[in-house]
């Protein structure tokens, strides 16, 4: 029997296998060369099950934020609630927030494209290659020396309320081979063309993969998934895309979300 919130078939984005090595932007997506592949798979209702960062990779927890996100003054005080919820969820030595909260936005809204990188990410993919996430640790890292491990997550909100039309499909960890993951250029294009880039995974379609959602998000909760860990044995990455959610009323507020992220540290 199909959980509450599954939903039989929706259309997840992957990315086809080309020649060339993809690149996507972050702001003007005509230059774009990532070949959109959409597939129907089925979306599974997380709120059912049980999910955690080192199986899934993936979980959904309770975590209010007295921040208003909208306000660019409250990302310091808002990367202090990330770091102590991320050290209480991961018993990690030490958490980094390595930027400010970004804010997407459906294009219904009339709002996607409106701020640096505030489209919501319409293709299957992973923030961070390992390379790239090597690179950070190394870069981020709060104290010198060798750590012992090292863990990127993301942690993504709703500012609007349910339903969402746009909301974000995760795929489970452990339906992952690998090979799905291709090697793509992130490039983050700025006004006055001081672009800059880093290595990300766009995916490409397996029928074995299991995506699950979170249905009518409340801002009181968040999802914290991971895109990198330097730790075998668990969770690698998670990809994730945002999709159109076919049982959304056209009458829903249009989803505003915010998203962080950092990194967590043992030694």
């Amino acid at each position: 029997m199909a959980a509450p919130g599954d939903r039989a078939s929706v259309a997840i984005n992957y990315v086809a296998r080309t020649a060339d090595r993809p690149r996507y932007y972050a702001n003007d997506h005509s230059r774009d060369t990532v070949v959109i592949e959409p597939h129907s798979m089925a979306a599974h209702d997380g709120r059912t099950q049980s999910l955690d960062l080192d199986g899934a990779g993936f979980m959904l927890v309770r975590h209010a934020t007295a921040q208003d996100l909208k306000d660019k003054a409250a990302a310091k005080a808002y990367a202090a609630e990330i770091e102590a919820l991320l050290l209480d969820l991961t018993g990690a030595d030490a958490v980094v927030v390595t930027g400010a909260p970004i804010l997407r936005f459906s294009e219904r809204s009339g709002k996607a494209g409106s701020s640096d990188n505030s489209y919501p990410a319409r293709f299957a993919h992973v923030d961070v290659s390992d390379t790239t996430a090597q690179a950070f640790s190394m870069r981020s890292q709060p104290r010198p020396g060798a750590f012992a491990r090292a863990a990127h997550y993301n942690v993504w909100r709703v500012l609007s309320p349910p339903p969402q039309d746009v909301p974000l499909a995760l795929c489970d960890a452990r339906s992952l081979t690998g090979a799905e993951l291709i090697v793509a250029d992130a490039v983050f294009d700025r006004p006055d063309g001081n672009d800059w880039s880093f290595e990300g995974y766009v995916v490409a379609h397996d029928p074995a993969h299991r995506w699950v959602w979170f249905p009518d998000m409340t801002p009181d909760e968040a999802i914290v998934f991971k895109t990198h860990d330097s730790l075998a044995g668990v969770a690698h990455c998670v990809p994730h895309v945002a999709f159109d959610d076919p049982a959304c009323p056209a009458t829903a507020p249009s989803r505003i979300s915010a998203e962080i992220r950092a990194i967590a540290y043992w030694w």
